[in-house]
């Protein structure tokens, strides 16, 4: 009898160690711990104006944004000149400014 006793110990032992082994940790994703970059929009538009001006040899104050767009991992905002040349700047992540591209 002894025996049996310890077998069902040791059987309820083993499914309360296999029942704490299957309950799915709750681990969050990388997606879900990283933080998001804290960029200014507003200097990014700003740089995006300063570099368009130099480009097309104008002021900044005629210099149009048109639209900002977020992406995986960059930046984009589009604008145009007061001549209707259109023109695109890119950003990194991080908010630092690639390139600016005509369109």
């Amino acid at each position: 009898m002894p025996k049996i006793k310890n077998s069902r110990w040791a059987l309820v032992f083993c499914v309360l160690l296999l029942s704490a082994c299957s309950t799915p940790e709750q681990q969050p994703q990388y997606a879900q711990v990283a933080q998001q970059p804290v960029v200014e929009g507003d200097v990014m538009i700003e740089t995006c104006r300063q570099e368009a001006a130099y480009r097309y040899n104008t002021r900044e104050q005629q210099i149009s944004v048109v639209d900002f767009k977020q992406y995986q991992g960059s930046y984009e905002i589009q604008g145009s000149t007061v001549r209707r040349e259109g023109f695109t700047c890119s950003f990194d992540e991080s908010g630092q400014f690639l390139h600016l591209s005509t369109t």
